[in-house]
């Protein structure tokens, strides 16, 4: 999917290497729960330290993400020819997923997805996507399976900027700021 991403849309490193320094300057604030709180984690045990590294790599991945995703398309899309930025976001979390770090989605909020793989599929999903708004933009719980902890999260994607409307014209009249998705991740807890 990289290969499809730079034969139709060429970045070069300089470019994309300042998108990624700009992170610093213009990251995206996310708001937390209090660790653990739906997982039912008790404050101050070895694992809820492990909770709190892991949701501060979260919070760090989803800055990272969205600011290269909202700089791409700043800088490249100019008309609907262009390739969004989230294409490129989309063939880094595959990357990051078949290295096995971490597995990341986008995740529909408005009941009209962009595509089919882009709903809700888990309960904390679908929990999770009712619940995001400009005042709740991050949502987390642990799960166990295998005899591994991991951490849920789902963070909301707000209408950011007018260029989105050149993919998804439905956007036209959702006011900025306003829940239109999620960007859904799965990160194993290293204890």
């Amino acid at each position: 999917m990289i290969s499809a991403f730079r034969q139709t849309r060429s970045l070069r490193f300089p470019v994309a290497l300042l998108a990624l320094c700009m992170l610093f300057v213009f990251s995206i604030a996310v708001v937390g729960t209090e660790p653990g709180k739906e997982a039912g984690v008790e404050s101050g045990s070895p694992q809820d330290a492990a909770v709190k590294r892991t949701q501060k790599m979260v919070r760090m991945l989803d800055d990272l993400y969205k600011t290269a995703i909202v700089l791409i398309t700043d800088t490249y899309v100019e008309d609907e020819s262009s390739t969004p930025g989230i294409s490129a976001a989309m063939a880094l979390w595959e990357t990051m997923d078949s290295n096995g770090w971490h597995k990341v989605r986008l995740v529909d909020a408005t009941g009209d997805p962009y595509d089919n793989d882009n709903v809700a599929k888990s309960d904390f999903e679908k929990r999770a996507i009712k619940k995001l708004t400009t005042k709740t933009p991050y949502l987390d719980h642990v799960v166990t399976e295998g005899g591994k902890r991991y951490l849920e999260v789902v963070t909301q994607v707000p209408v950011v900027m007018d260029k989105c409307i050149l993919c998804h014209a439905n956007y036209a009249d959702i006011p900025k700021g306003e829940t239109i998705g999620a960007v859904s991740y799965r990160v194993l807890i290293d204890e």
